[in-house]
């Protein structure tokens, strides 16, 4: 996939990350889409650790987009989890 590709993904899955996940998050739309974007790989790397398979074979195939979704839910807990300590702590 080129790189047009990946960034349609990531801001498609981290689109649909946020709407699974809903809340306040800092950032917007680059910020969806590198969250995005990093998830797909995440969930790439995931998919083929931990089952054995290539779950990145093309833009239209569904193993993509539930790897790049799942990824980029993992990563949007982590980064909520990191930057909602640095603002408690800012308000505190």
């Amino acid at each position: 996939m080129g790189i047009i590709a990946w960034i349609i993904i990531g801001l498609l899955a981290g689109a649909i990350a946020k709407m699974l996940m809903p809340g306040k998050d800092p950032g917007g739309i680059i910020v969806t889409m590198l969250i995005g974007i990093v998830g797909g790989l995440l969930g790439g790397w995931l998919g083929k650790v931990i089952f054995g398979v290539d779950s990145i074979d093309g833009f239209f195939d569904l193993s993509t987009w539930i790897a790049a979704i799942v990824g980029s839910l993992i990563l949007l807990l982590v980064f909520r989890l990191v930057t909602g300590n640095r603002r408690s702590h800012r308000h505190a």
